[in-house]
């Protein structure tokens, strides 16, 4: 089941005050953004943040699981608890880089 557009817009208002949130469709599913940062991943109407050791104590009773084939294992963030959501955004910022700029592909002809 792909996350729905509803779900993600929660996510994003959950978090809300921490910085520019804004959201990427990514393969059916979504990117959440902060301040330019790639901070959660909402997979099956689930939000996925990375198992850090920023996040230890933060995410010590969470569940875990994969957001999809291939990818490891990461914590399931309680989105509906926003304090805790905003204090994970919080402690990812710091230590979650800007994404490396892509370079354009030339188009070749003929």
């Amino acid at each position: 089941m792909a996350t729905t557009l509803d779900y993600v817009e929660f996510v994003c208002g959950q978090i809300a005050g921490t910085g520019a949130v804004r959201y990427r469709k990514m393969f059916g599913e979504y990117m959440v953004y902060v301040d330019d940062k790639p901070i959660l991943l909402v997979c099956d109407n689930t939000t996925y943040v990375k198992i850090l050791p920023c996040l230890d104590a933060l995410m010590a009773n969470a569940d875990k699981g994969f957001p999809y084939d291939g990818a490891k294992e990461h914590y399931a963030l309680d989105i509906d608890n926003a304090e805790l959501a905003r204090d994970v955004v919080s402690a990812l910022l710091p230590v979650t880089p800007l994404p490396k700029p892509r370079k354009k592909k030339a188009c070749r002809l003929g």
